[in-house]
């Protein structure tokens, strides 16, 4: 060969070697971050190109799928009852991408996920077209549909758990959205997208697993725990020498009660019972605010919890004295999203067993093979059992005679806490309203329920968690009851 055909076939065994490196790169290195950028449009188009498959509850789907006509996308996501079951599934929009189950499943749902390699490989020689795998919920139909119910048209939010699996059980935030509304790509979807959000009651909020409250004085649960945990008492019913009034540390004010109730020298008991701030913020003072960190990171304040999809952190504060006296009762820094107060109610009722909450039971394959089954799991040991067992028996006492009565169920044992929460500059906010609570059978407790209601139509004297969230509280508890009859 000449020299110049020499040369003229190196340079082009070059440019194919740069050509396979390049190709190489694209396919094995950079997939996946391509795959997963919003403006790769083939991604969309590939995930509608099928029916998806579906999310299931109680054995039914709670979406399903519809051919989209004049479009690219071939198939468009449904819902049944979408303002009801958005914070479990989210939404799957052509134009808008996805979120919460819907985003978290889709390698399932869309049938791409490695784990459904066989049933394509299948498919290839079968000729059937392909299909996407189901998930399937921990979700109660009954207690999702009691919660709902129960909210209405107020502003609020409800998690319930199974203590002794983590198993989510109702998850609820109001006011909801359909996701239906904005599935397509049409001018109609980014209408609707649009009105939503910019909608100032954040419709699309998921307030059970993103928004973080003051927990008012249902974190009174917390700091007893601590107190049990500490040895700062050794019985429920043991006087606390609690003085009334009660000085804030470090300041010239007093911490006050809700009205003229028997706080002074109280028993855990009885000041759990009445929801005396000044033994409580006593407590917390007692403690240091390092100790009441360290028992509330036990129930799983500050860090996010993954059930898969996320919430946010709770939070309980490094704080100075007065403030972590006040965060003993659940208000200053202290904020805690309704799953986290569920997860303390499930905690108690467990005999101080905290399970990971979680709310995908199994995943399946198109041809209903199960490729994936929850296994629960421990997530910590907030407290002892002979501790947790004290602790049940004051929430019990609040529920049987204390302020948290409107929880009562005929025949079920019932553990429950009330809390009222201030918030805004100087407390100038009508206050959110809060009821923690479990049940318990003589299989164990069922289920843990945390309520908060943000009633801003309701008058401030009005708002109280026994008045507004124990009710709903209630409804949910017996819908788990009845339902396993």
């Amino acid at each position: 060969m000449n020299k110049p055909l020499r040369r003229i076939a190196i340079f082009c065994g070059v440019l194919i070697l740069a050509l396979l490196v390049r190709t190489n790169y694209l396919q094995y290195v950079r997939a996946d971050e391509l795959n997963s950028r919003d403006e790769n449009r083939r991604v969309r188009i590939e995930r509608y190109a099928h029916e998806r498959g579906n999310i299931i509850v109680d054995g039914n789907p709670v979406t399903g799928s519809v051919e989209t006509k004049d479009s690219d996308f071939k198939y468009k996501r449904v819902w049944k009852n979408g303002p009801m079951w958005a914070p479990v599934t989210g939404y799957s929009s052509q134009a808008f991408d996805a979120n919460f189950l819907e985003k978290l499943e889709d390698g399932i749902l869309t049938g791409n996920d490695d784990q459904l390699f066989f049933n394509r490989t299948l498919s290839m020689f079968t000729g059937e077209k392909k299909q996407g795998g189901n998930v399937v919920t921990t979700l109660n139909a009954a207690a999702q549909k009691a919660a709902f119910k129960g909210l209405g048209d107020k502003k609020g939010a409800v998690a319930a758990l199974d203590p002794q699996t983590g198993a989510i059980l109702a998850l609820v935030s109001t006011p909801s959205y359909d996701p239906s509304t904005f599935a397509g790509n049409s001018t109609a979807d980014s209408k609707a997208w649009e009105k939503l959000s910019k909608d100032k009651n954040k419709p699309m909020l998921n307030r059970a697993l993103r928004e973080t409250y003051p927990p008012g004085s249902t974190f009174k649960v917390v700091t007893a725990a601590a107190a049990l945990e500490n040895g700062l008492y050794t019985s429920i019913d043991e006087h606390t020498k609690s003085p009334l009034p009660y000085r804030l540390p470090l300041t010239t004010g007093n911490l006050e009660n809700e009205g003229n109730i028997p706080c002074e020298n109280a028993s855990l008991r009885e000041a759990l019972r009445w929801s005396c701030n000044t033994v409580f913020g006593k407590i917390s003072d007692d403690l240091g605010n390092q100790k009441m960190i360290d028992q509330a990171n036990k129930f799983g304040f500050n860090k996010d919890v993954f059930t898969p999809v996320r919430a946010d952190a709770s939070v309980y504060p490094k704080d100075n004295r007065p403030q972590n006296a006040m965060a003993g009762i659940g208000q200053a820094s202290n904020r805690a999203t309704p799953l986290q107060m569920a997860m303390v109610a499930a905690a108690v009722a467990n005999d101080g067993k905290l399970m990971q909450p979680y709310m995908v039971a199994e995943r399946k394959a198109p041809n209903l093979d199960v490729i994936y089954t929850h296994e629960k799991e421990q997530l910590s040991q907030p407290l002892s059992g002979e501790n947790a067992q004290k602790l049940q028996q004051m929430m019990e006492t609040v529920v049987k005679n204390g302020t948290g009565t409107n929880a009562l169920i005929n025949g079920v044992t019932v553990g429950g806490k009330t809390g009222t929460a201030q918030h805004g500059l100087n407390n100038s906010e009508k206050p959110y309203a809060w009821f923690i609570s479990y049940a318990k059978t003589d299989k164990g407790s069922p289920v843990a329920v945390a309520v908060v209601v943000e009633d801003g139509q309701a008058n401030r004297d009005d708002i109280s968690g026994g008045g507004l969230a124990a009710p709903i509280a209630k409804a949910v508890m017996k819908a788990v009851i009845d339902s396993k009859k």
